[in-house]
């Protein structure tokens, strides 16, 4: 890459006790900043002091939604190494991501240098407790002004950081999810297999009536029949019916994710049975009633989230006795092992940053 200019802040902000973290709510002192234009590229790569953004009114994606976002962590380990997990995964990601938008594609390797250079400069706010991490959230967005349905001419990417704690209150206890027949998030064919701020608003509604239900998330189906398992709001589905571990497959409808693909990885690895198929929600009911269930979800947020409860059509079905399962702890305590350094890392996921 070339250098990146860093203009340290003047007025550092003090980092809150890491007892009291939520998730999303308190920002570091930085900002990663790049440009780019048509005829010139990616260029400028600038790590300044964390602060809002002029856009003018008729900036493409307030009016056409032309931008995309990933997230990744930093995880601040008992020997005091900061580690960023799978950070090259999710370099290429963004980028199909981008290619789903129209976003010129951006050298993977100028993306993860992108954060690790700015997790170095704030490392103070990668936070030491248990369960916490510090946050990465890089963002494109289309900067050209014109009110006109085109790709843009301009692009801005930036990465902010955010010291968090768990991103469910309920932590690692299972979860409530609501699977809607009612409602769709993405359709195949469409932008399902993107991570774009459209995909998150249209789950919006159908979230809000799940939470007003008493539930944590909802369980998307398919757009076409409302049949088949898509994906839950912020993360993959995954579960244990008998021997056979399932999870729908990636039918462009749904998100590639890191923490599925390590999910997956480490079941292999273990000699589970693994498909990767379509699964009907007829079939998750029936697991339920008949006791040979356990179900997960899986994602950058909450690393892996048991499921205790699921709902449909008006009725509740408990799994595993609303307790998180064997294999779900297993697998939990595993990934976040890796990633505080404590587990063997065979496939070199967590990647050290700098000694804090």
């Amino acid at each position: 890459m070339t250098n990146i200019a860093i203009t340290r802040t003047t007025s550092p902000k003090q980092t809150p006790p890491d007892e009291t973290l939520a998730f999303g709510k308190v920002f570091t002192d930085h900002i990663f900043l790049m440009n780019y234009d048509e005829g010139k590229g990616w260029h400028s790569p600038r790590i300044e002091p964390y602060g809002p953004f002029t856009l003018d009114p008729a900036c493409c994606v307030l009016h056409y939604g032309q931008g995309i976002f990933d997230g990744l962590k930093a995880f601040r380990g008992h020997d005091g190494q900061i580690r960023i997990f799978r950070g090259a995964d999710h370099a290429k990601r963004l980028n199909r991501s981008a290619h789903y938008l129209c976003i010129p594609e951006m050298d993977p390797a100028v993306v993860e240098e992108s954060f690790r250079a700015l997790v170095d400069v704030d490392q103070r706010w990668v936070p030491s407790l248990a369960g916490t991490s510090l946050y990465i959230r890089p963002t494109i967005i289309a900067t050209e002004t014109f009110l006109g349905v085109h790709p843009s001419h301009s692009y801005q990417y930036f990465v902010i950081l955010c010291p968090v704690g768990a991103y469910y209150k309920e932590g690692m206890n299972p979860v409530r999810i609501l699977a809607s027949d009612q409602h769709v998030r993405a359709v195949k064919g469409g932008l399902g297999a993107a991570k774009t701020m459209a995909n998150y608003a249209a789950s919006l509604y159908g979230a809000e009536e799940a939470q007003k239900a008493g539930y944590t998330q909802v369980l998307w189906l398919d757009a076409i029949e409302h049949k088949y398992l898509d994906e839950v709001g912020t993360m993959n589905i995954m579960m244990r019916i008998g021997d056979e571990i399932v999870t729908p497959a990636l039918n462009g409808a749904i998100l590639a994710g890191i923490t599925r693909d390590s999910t997956l990885t480490l079941l292999r690895d273990w000699g589970y049975r693994v498909s990767e198929r379509p699964i009907s929600i007829d079939e998750v009911t029936a697991a339920a009633k008949a006791g040979t269930l356990e179900m997960w979800g899986t994602g950058t947020a909450a690393v892996i989230s048991p499921v205790g409860e699921l709902g449909y059509k008006g009725e509740k079905y408990v799994i595993n006795g609303g307790r998180t399962g064997e294999l779900t702890q297993k697998l939990y305590d595993t990934i976040v092992g890796i990633q505080y350094g404590t587990s063997n890392d065979a496939h070199g996921w967590a990647k050290p940053v700098a000694r804090g």
